[in-house]
């Protein structure tokens, strides 16, 4: 099932950003279209955030994201995170 479509493992990812960032937000909050990091936020997650996330995506999925473009790709929203974790 492609991540997208997913709920368990959008959750999953919810789940671990809010933990890994430490921000005090309810999960059920962060929408899965919503952008991850920039101004337009809700997050307001930075570039530290983001090598805190890809450290325990690799350290959890066991998939590295080494390229910041793609990694800011990847991490867009919610959905297009959850589709590279689980393409299929």
């Amino acid at each position: 099932m492609k991540g997208s479509l997913d709920e368990r493992l959008k959750t999953e990812l919810k789940r671990l950003i809010v933990e890994e960032c430490d921000i005090t937000i309810d999960i059920a909050e962060i929408g899965d279209d919503d952008p991850l990091f920039g101004g337009d936020s809700r997050l307001g997650l930075d570039s530290i955030d983001a090598l805190q996330i890809s450290i325990a995506v690799q350290n959890k999925y066991n998939l590295l994201i080494t390229d910041s473009k793609k990694m800011r790709k990847v991490m867009r929203s919610m959905n297009t995170f959850a589709d590279f974790i689980q393409p299929e």
